[in-house]
C-alpha cells in the first residue's frame, strides 16, 4: 500500500460492492479501515457459496474485520467508539436502515463533529424511488448509461458490476474532497452519492451530447466517431483498432493492409466519410482482417503505428509483456484467499504498490480489537489489531 493517507481511520458498514468499493480506494492509498460485520457476515462472502467468495475478495482487501451484533447493547458502545476515533464512515444500507441500527448521520455527528459520513444508495435520499431496491443492472439501466454501450438488436449487460464500482469510485472521490475541507474548516461533512446520479454522471459526454445536437445518443455513436473497430482475424481472435481522428492513423492501417484500393475509394476518402461510412468500412476490414492471424497484424500494425490491441482474456493480461513490466499483478498477504492481486492503479512519486493484504474472514480481527479497546486504546491500531 501506499502511504498518502497514513492516519486517516476509517470506518465501513458497507455490504455488497458501493461501499467496500469505496473503502478500498482509500485502503490503497494507506487509510486504515476497519469493516463491521454483522454476525453472519456481508452477504457477498457468500455470492458463490462459502464465506469468502472471490467478489468479496476483489473488494475487501486491505482492510480488518470485526462482526457487530448491533442489537446488542455492548457491542453498540463499541461500535460508538470507533466512530468517535474515525475520520470517516461509510454505509450503503438502504434509506432509513442506518438511523435503525443507531448509525444515522445525526447521531455520528453528535459523537464526532469532524467525521466524514458518507451514505451510498440507489436512488437518493428521497422521491419517488428512495425506498427501491437497486442494484448494478438497474441503476445501469435508469441512469441512461446502458443505452449507450448496449447493441438494441441483440441486447445484454456487460459483465463486469460497472454502476457499483463507478459508485464507490465516487464515493471515495466525494470522501477525498471531504477531508481536504475539513482540513481548511476542522468540521465533519456528510457525502452522499446514489448509483443513478454516479452512473449519469459517468455518462457525462452522451448527455453533452444530447444538449447540444438536441439528438438522442445510441450505442454505435461513439464507436462510430472514434472510428473504432473490433474485428475478428485468421486464427478466430479478436484485436481492436481506433484510428480517432488523425488522418496518420487511416493512411497507417491501409499500408499495414496493403489495400491502396481503399485509399481511393471515394467512401472513404475523408474522415467525415468514414464516419458516414462506418458499416461499409466494417465489412471491408472484416474481409481484410480475416486474411491473416493476430500475430502478424500486431506486427503490422505496430509498424504502421496503428493504435490496436488484441481483446485479452484475463488469463491473457495476467502475463502481457506490458502488465509484467508495471508490476500489475501482485503478491497477496495473506494464508488464505487468491495468492495475487491486481495492484492499486496510482503511483506517488513513482512508488508503486508491491503487494496487498487479503481480504479478511469473517471477524477476523475481531478479538484483537476487543482487546485492545479493554486495554484503553482509543483505536486499535493493525500492528496490534
Amino acid at each position: 500500500m501506499t502511504s498518502a493517507l497514513a492516519g486517516t481511520r476509517v470506518v465501513e458498514q458497507g455490504t455488497f460492492i458501493t461501499g467496500p468499493c469505496a473503502a478500498m480506494m482509500l485502503a490503497d492509498l494507506g487509510a486504515d479501515v476497519i469493516k463491521i460485520e454483522s454476525p453472519d457476515g456481508d452477504p457477498y462472502r457468500s455470492y458463490q457459496g462459502q464465506q469468502y467468495s472471490p467478489h468479496f475478495q476483489a473488494y475487501n482487501r486491505n482492510r480488518r474485520s470485526l462482526a457487530l451484533d448491533m442489537k446488542d447493547a455492548k457491542d453498540c458502545e463499541l461500535f460508538s467508539g470507533l466512530v468517535r476515533e474515525a475520520d470517516v464512515y461509510i454505509q450503503n444500507f438502504r434509506p432509513g436502515t442506518a438511523e435503525r441500527l443507531g448509525a444515522g448521520v445525526a447521531r455520528l455527528h453528535s459523537l464526532n463533529p469532524r467525521l466524514i459520513y458518507c451514505s451510498i444508495s440507489g436512488f437518493g435520499p428521497s422521491g419517488p424511488y428512495a425506498d427501491r431496491p437497486s442494484y448494478d443492472s438497474v441503476a445501469q439501466a435508469l441512469s441512461g448509461f446502458l443505452s449507450v454501450v448496449v447493441d438494441y438488436r441483440r441486447p445484454q449487460f456487460l459483465g463486469p458490476a460497472l454502476a457499483d464500482a463507478i459508485t464507490g469510485l465516487y464515493a471515495a472521490h466525494g470522501i477525498l474532497g471531504a477531508l481536504v475541507a475539513r482540513g481548511r474548516t476542522g468540521r465533519g461533512c456528510h457525502v452522499e452519492v446514489s448509483m443513478l446520479e454516479a452512473m449519469a454522471h459517468f455518462a457525462v459526454e452522451p448527455f453533452a451530447a444530447f444538449f447540444a445536437l438536441h439528438q438522442t445518443p445510441t450505442s454505435a455513436d461513439r464507436p462510430r466517431l472514434a472510428q473504432a473497430y473490433i474485428l475478428r482475424t485468421a486464427d478466430e481472435r479478436l484485436i481492436a483498432i481506433h484510428l480517432s481522428s488523425l488522418e496518420k492513423f487511416w493512411q497507417g492501417l491501409v499500408q499495414a493492409l496493403e489495400a491502396p484500393e481503399l485509399a481511393r475509394d471515394p467512401r472513404f476518402a475523408t474522415r467525415a466519410g468514414r464516419i458516414e461510412e462506418y458499416e461499409a468500412l466494417r465489412i471491408e476490414l472484416d474481409a481484410h482482417f480475416s486474411r491473416r492471424t493476430l500475430d502478424e497484424w500486431m506486427h503490422r500494425l505496430e509498424a504502421h503505428d496503428v493504435p490496436h490491441a488484441p481483446v485479452n482474456r484475463i488469463d491473457e493480461v495476467v502475463h502481457d509483456p506490458q502488465v509484467e513490466h508495471l508490476g500489475v499483478i501482485v503478491p497477496v498477504e495473506a494464508p488464505h484467499g487468491a495468492a495475487r492481486a491486481v495492484r492499486p492503479a496510482v503511483r506517488f512519486d513513482g512508488v508503486r504498490a508491491e503487494a496487498v493484504s487479503a481480504a479478511p474472514l469473517l471477524d477476523e480481527h475481531g478479538g484483537a480489537i476487543r482487546a485492545a479497546l479493554a486495554r484503553g486504546e482509543p483505536w486499535p491500531g493493525p500492528e496490534r489489531g
